[in-house]
C-alpha cells in the first residue's frame, strides 16, 4: 500500500489495526517491564541484603538495597497508605486510557507507566511492614541521585514519551492535533 503524497503509511493504516497493535505493544511492555522490576527486586533482596554499596560500573552505578516507605526522593514517608490508594487509582486511569490507545508511541508510554506504577504498588501491598504500608525496594545508585529501581525508570521513560507525543501533537488515538485544537 502506497501512501498519498504528504501522508505516511501509518496515516492510511486502518484505525482498528493501529489500535490493536498499540494495545498489544502496551500489554507487552507492561508485562515485560513489570516482570523485570519484580525479578530485579527479588535478586536485590537475595544478593544485597546486609551488604553495603556494591560497585557495578565504578562510581557511576552501584547497588545498595534500601526500603522506601515514601514517594520519590523518600518524601511523604508518613503517607504510605495514601500513596498506595493514589497508585491504585493511577493504575485504573492508565487502564482506562489504554482502551483508547491508537498510537504505538502512546501504547509504549502507557505500558511503561503501568509497569512502573504496578511495580511500586506491588511493594506497597505485599512488602513489610504490611499491606498498604509496605516499603518499596530500591537498589540502583547513581552519584548525587536518590536510590531507585526499574519501576522508577519505567515511570520516567513513560513521562518522556508522553512529553514527546504532546510536543508532536499526537493524541492518544494516534491522530494529530489540528491547528484549531492547538490554538484553543
Amino acid at each position: 500500500m502506497q501512501a498519498a503524497r504528504g501522508t505516511s503509511v501509518a496515516d492510511v493504516e486502518p484505525a482498528e489495526t493501529a489500535s490493536r497493535r498499540a494495545r498489544l505493544l502496551f500489554l507487552a511492555i507492561a508485562l515485560t517491564a513489570y516482570a523485570a522490576d519484580q525479578v530485579t527486586k527479588a535478586i536485590a533482596l537475595e544478593k544485597l541484603d546486609g551488604r553495603g554499596d556494591v560497585r557495578f560500573i565504578g562510581e557511576v552505578l552501584q547497588f545498595r538495597l534500601t526500603f522506601n516507605p515514601g514517594a520519590a526522593f523518600s518524601t511523604g514517608t508518613e503517607f504510605t497508605p495514601v500513596l498506595t490508594c493514589v497508585a491504585i487509582a493511577a493504575v485504573l486511569v492508565v487502564l482506562w486510557f489504554a482502551r483508547k490507545v491508537g498510537s504505538l508511541a502512546w501504547g509504549a508510554a502507557l505500558g511503561f507507566l503501568l509497569a512502573g506504577i504496578l511495580g511500586n504498588l506491588t511493594d506497597r501491598i505485599v512488602r513489610e511492614p504490611g499491606a498498604f504500608h509496605g516499603h518499596v525496594i530500591d537498589f540502583l545508585k547513581l552519584p548525587n541521585w536518590p536510590i531507585f529501581n526499574v519501576a522508577d525508570i519505567c515511570i520516567n521513560v513513560a513521562a518522556g514519551l508522553i512529553v514527546i507525543q504532546a510536543i508532536r501533537g499526537i493524541r492518544l488515538d494516534g491522530a494529530r492535533v489540528s491547528e484549531s485544537e492547538a490554538t484553543e
